[in-house]
């Protein structure tokens, strides 16, 4: 039974890291009604750990183009440190603060309709506007550093969606929808690395067995649906915008209020 929670849980992860959805929003409820028979302290490694799978899928789909073999991957590359600097800076000092202090429904639930609010207004506000950017060799070291406090602030808050975020602020700054979707794609690369990594070390690496079967499930079924929900997301922005996607968190950030706002009162 645990393998199959296991599984599940890699499928979410795999459709909800890519789509800027949430994928902590979608876990919590997963984790409401599908609770796995392990320590709370594993449940909390393996929800971050389990993204490693999500980022290979990332490295084999974009292999050719992350390979530092030109000047202008290289540049592409400066670009992303460049981008990861505010989460990496603040997530070191303060993961554990903010993980205690807003790390709970309301703060997922309000999130997750915020930024889908935001999702509508910025699409319908540039529905007629070309964007500036539609080019990953156009994008700026400025735009690079605006993208990331994008990201600082899904590091910061869950149920913001770090996909969310990071889209939304190319947006805003004039970025196109692929471009967005794309240094996205790349930034969660050492991003996710480095949470994955502090969170191990934190753990502690002596697995039971049990656990390991665990965490590798988890993990081999994230890579496989994230390659299809990459492959899916990339073909449909270049027809379709992602107001969908914000309505549907809106939806979602009602029922999660919803559901354990009466949950608590009774």
């Amino acid at each position: 039974m645990e393998i199959i929670k296991a599984i599940i849980l890699g499928i979410v992860e795999g459709i909800t890291e890519w789509l800027p959805i949430s994928s902590t929003g979608h876990m919590i409820l997963v984790d409401e009604f599908m609770k796995m028979n392990v320590s709370a302290e594993f449940m909390e490694m393996f929800l971050v750990v389990i993204q490693l799978g999500a980022i290979m899928a990332v490295v084999v789909i974009y292999w050719r183009r992350l390979i530092p073999t030109d000047k202008k991957t290289w540049i592409m590359w400066l670009k992303i440190i460049v981008a990861c600097i505010p989460a990496a800076v603040i997530g070191l000092l303060f993961d554990d603060v903010f993980n205690a202090l807003f790390y709970n429904y309301q703060t997922v639930a309000i999130m997750l309709i915020l930024v889908g609010i935001f999702f509508i207004i910025i699409e319908n506000k540039q529905k007629h506007t070309a964007p500036k950017v539609s080019s990953l060799d156009d994008l700026t070291y400025r735009q690079a550093l605006m993208i990331g406090l994008f990201q600082l602030v899904a590091a910061v808050f869950p149920g913001t969606s770090r996909s969310g975020a990071t889209i939304l602020g190319g947006l805003m700054i004039g970025v196109s929808r692929t471009v967005a979707a794309e240094f996205t794609f790349f930034l969660a690369i050492p991003v996710m690395f480095g949470a994955s990594l502090l969170k191990l070390v934190k753990f502690g690496f002596h697995f039971t067995g049990n656990e390991t079967v665990i965490l590798i499930n988890g993990l081999v079924v994230a890579f496989l649906v994230s390659m299809a929900a990459i492959k899916f997301l990339m073909g449909y922005i270049k027809k379709h915008d992602f107001k969908v996607f914000g309505w549907y968190r809106i939806v979602l950030g009602i029922l999660v209020l919803g559901y354990f706002g009466v949950k608590t009162f009774l």
